[in-house]
C-alpha cells in the first residue's frame, strides 16, 4: 500500500480556502520555512510566490480547478488544473514542506493528470518550470514530462511573482502525453 496516499482526500478550493493556501504554498517556495523541503525558491527568489487575489482568480475561473489536498481536515498540498483546449495546465503546485520526499507529490501529480482526462478528456499536460531548478525539472521528468527547450521570459519587475535574485531566470515549458 502506498503509505503517501493513506488518509488523502481531494476536493476543489472554495473561497473559504484562500488564506490557506497562500500560507501553504509560499511555505512551500520562499523564505526560511520553504528550506524544510526541496522545493524552495529562496535562493533564486524573495518576495511572495503567489497572494490572495492570484488564489483566488484561479478558484474563479471557470477553465480551472484548485485542487486541495486534505490529510485529517489540513491542507497539505494543492495544484492549479487549467483547461486549454486540446491539453490541460499545471501549476500552482505545493506541498507542505515537512511532508516533501516521503512520496505525496507523485500521488497529487497522478490524481490530478487521472483528474483532467476523465474531466476534460485532454490528452496532454503542460507545465512550466523555472529552467535553474534542474532537481525540479529532474523530478518532472522521472514522472514522464520531456523538456521542450520553449522558454519565456521571467517577469522581471513585477514583484506579484517575486524579487529575482539572479539575472537569468525564465520558464521552460515541460510537456507529458497522457496514456
Amino acid at each position: 500500500m502506498d503509505t503517501a496516499a493513506t488518509g488523502l482526500t481531494f476536493r476543489d478550493a472554495t473561497d473559504a480556502d484562500v488564506d490557506a493556501l497562500v500560507v501553504l504554498i509560499e511555505s512551500a517556495y520562499r523564505g526560511d520555512d520553504s528550506r524544510a523541503g526541496w522545493t524552495t525558491e529562496a535562493d533564486i527568489l524573495e518576495g511572495q510566490r503567489t497572494d490572495p487575489e492570484g488564489v483566488l482568480a484561479v478558484i474563479k475561473s471557470p477553465d480551472s480547478r484548485l485542487l486541495v489536498v486534505e490529510r485529517e481536515g489540513r491542507a497539505v498540498a494543492c495544484c492549479q488544473l487549467e483547461h486549454r483546449g486540446e491539453y490541460a495546465y499545471f501549476g500552482m503546485f505545493a506541498v507542505s514542506p515537512q511532508l516533501q520526499g516521503g512520496g505525496l507529490g507523485k500521488v497529487i501529480i497522478a490524481e490530478a493528470e487521472r483528474t483532467v482526462r476523465e474531466t476534460w478528456g485532454v490528452r496532454e499536460m503542460h507545465m512550466t518550470v523555472i529552467s535553474v531548478r534542474n532537481d525540479l525539472i529532474a523530478w518532472y521528468e522521472r514522472r514522464g514530462y520531456r523538456r521542450t527547450g520553449r522558454m519565456t521570459p521571467f517577469p522581471y519587475g513585477d514583484e506579484r511573482f517575486g524579487i529575482p535574485q539572479r539575472d537569468d531566470l525564465q520558464f521552460e515549458l515541460l510537456v507529458k502525453e497522457l496514456a
